[in-house]
C-alpha cells in the first residue's frame, strides 16, 4: 500500500504514533506532532485503522527540531520534537490511556520529571556484528552506532569497544554485551553474551570489570542515606536513567506510609532496600535468578527488618502475611500485573498500592481492574526515564475504599 493522504494531527497514543482522522478512519501516523498539517503514506490497513509515516510537513509545528541522527536508531521516535514537547505529550499519553482503558479520570494533571538528554543511560545493552557493537535500526538487523544517539557516555563506549577488541578472534561468537554502571560513572561492568550454540572465555583486563562483578549504583544525590548503596550484576535488570532514578525511589518512599511493606518483582532490591533503609519491614519477592541473588546480597546490611523470598509473585501473594502489610510495591514487567497477581492482591487489599510501571496501557488496564476492587487512584506521576524515545515511567498510588 503506497497511498499518500493529506492529514491534519490531533494528539498523541501510546506507543509514539500520533492520531490524525482519514474519511472517518483513523490514521496513527509516525513523525508528526499534533497541530501539524503533513503528508503520509500509508503503510499498512488493520481494519478500520490505517498506518502511516510522514513524508512531507505542511504546517510544521514550533516545537520540531532536526533530530540528533536517525530515530530509528536507539528507538529514538521522538528525537524530532523539542523536548518539553516531549514530556508533555507522554503526559498526554498517561491522561489518553487512563481515558480510554481505565475510564478514570485523573486526580490532578500529570507532571513528567526531566532528564537530561545525553548521557543518562546506566545500562545498556549493545549487539556485536563484525567486531564492533551498537543498536539495531529499529526493525532490522542491521548495526547502527550507539554513540551518534548520545544516550550513552563515551566512558561507556569506550569500554564497550574495548571489550569486544578483547575478544579478538572469538567476537563472532558474542550475540550482544550488556553494560552497567554507577552514577558517576567510576564502576561499570561488562556481561558477555555468547551467541546461540556458542561459548565465551573472557578475561578481565584494564579499569572495567569485564564480568557479571557488581557494580554500585548511587554515587551523587543518593535518594536516602548516602551509606546505603545498591549493587547488582551487568546482567540484573536495573532502572536505565542515572539522572532520575534516585528522583524515582525518593517518590516510592513518600507514597509508601505506614510501617510494614512488600514490594513484589523486587528486582535487585531498589525499592525493598531504600523501604527498610528508613526503617519499614519489608517482604521483597523476585522470581528471577540473578536479580534474586543480587538482592539477597543488597539486603543483607538490614536483615533485621528486610526478608527476601525468591520465588514467583503469584506463589507469595497467594497467602495473606500475618500481620498483613500497609503498602504494597509493584513493579512488574512491561506487560504489567498476571492475573493471579492481580487477583492475590485484591485479596490482601492493603490500604495503599504503590504501582510503578514502564508501559501507560498495561498500568491503565489494570488500573480497571484494581478500581473493581475497592481501589482508587489518588495520584499519578511520570518520569521521563528515556528522553528521546516514546517511553515513559509512570508511579501510581492506589488507597482502598476500606481504608479511606
Amino acid at each position: 500500500m503506497s497511498d499518500v493522504l493529506e492529514l491534519s494531527v490531533e494528539r498523541p497514543v501510546a506507543g509514539g504514533r500520533m492520531l490524525a482522522r482519514h474519511e472517518g478512519r483513523v490514521v496513527f501516523v509516525a513523525g508528526a506532532i499534533p497541530g501539524e498539517r503533513i503528508r503520509a503514506r500509508v503503510d499498512r490497513s488493520v481494519k478500520k485503522t490505517l498506518f502511516a509515516t510522514t513524508v512531507e510537513v505542511l504546517e510544521a509545528s514550533p516545537d520540531r527540531r532536526q533530530p540528533l541522527c536517525d530515530p530509528a536508531c536507539g528507538g529514538l521516535a521522538f528525537a524530532y520534537i523539542q523536548y518539553e514537547r516531549q514530556r508533555e505529550l507522554k503526559a498526554e499519553i498517561l491522561t489518553d490511556a487512563f481515558r480510554r482503558l481505565a475510564h478514570l479520570t485523573l486526580p490532578a494533571p500529570v507532571s513528567v520529571a526531566a532528564s537530561p538528554e545525553r548521557g543518562y543511560r546506566l545500562r545498556a545493552r549493545l549487539h556485536v556484528r563484525d567486531g564492533r557493537a551498537g543498536f539495531f535500526r529499529e526493525g532490522t538487523h542491521s548495526l547502527c552506532d550507539a554513540g551518534a544517539t548520545a544516550q550513552l557516555l563515551p566512558a561507556s563506549l569506550d569500554a564497550v569497544a574495548e571489550g569486544v577488541a578483547s575478544l579478538g578472534e572469538r567476537a563472532g561468537d558474542c550475540e550482544a554485551i550488556a553494560i552497567s554502571e554507577n552514577v558517576a560513572a567510576t564502576e561499570r561492568a561488562l556481561h558477555f553474551e555468547a551467541r546461540p550454540g556458542r561459548t565465551l572465555r573472557v578475561n578481565a583486563s584494564g579499569p572495567t570489570t569485564v564480568s557479571d562483578s557488581a557494580a554500585s549504583l548511587f554515587g551523587a544525590e543518593p535518594p536516602i542515606d548516602p551509606g546505603v548503596i545498591w549493587t547488582r550484576k551487568a546482567s540484573s535488570f536495573f532502572q536505565g536513567n542515572r539522572f532520575l532514578t534516585g528522583s524515582l525511589v525518593r517518590r516510592v518512599l513518600a507514597l509508601s506510609d505506614g510501617d510494614r511493606c512488600v514490594d513484589l518483582y523486587s528486582g535487585v532490591g531498589l525499592f525493598a532496600v531504600a523501604l527498610a533503609a528508613v526503617g519499614k519491614k519489608v517482604l521483597a519477592v523476585e522470581g528471577e535468578t540473578s536479580s534474586a541473588e543480587d538482592l539477597a546480597a543488597n539486603a543483607a546490611p538490614w536483615r533485621d527488618r528486610l526478608r527476601v523470598l525468591h520465588g514467583a509473585v503469584e506463589t507469595a501473594i497467594s497467602e495473606v502475611p500475618e500481620p498483613p502489610p500497609d503498602v504494597v510495591v509493584v513493579d512488574p514487567p512491561r506487560t504489567g500485573l498476571s492475573p493471579a497477581a492481580l487477583r492475590g492482591i485484591a485479596r490482601w487489599a492493603p490500604p495503599r498500592l504503590v504501582y510503578v510501571s514502564c508501559d501507560p496501557p498495561t498500568l491503565a488496564r489494570d488500573a480497571a481492574q484494581l478500581s473493581t476492587h475497592g481501589f482508587v487512584l489518588e495520584s499519578l506521576d511520570g518520569f521521563d526515564l528515556f528522553p528521546n524515545t516514546t517511553h515513559v515511567e509512570a508511579v501510581a498510588c492506589f488507597v482502598h475504599a476500606r481504608s479511606s
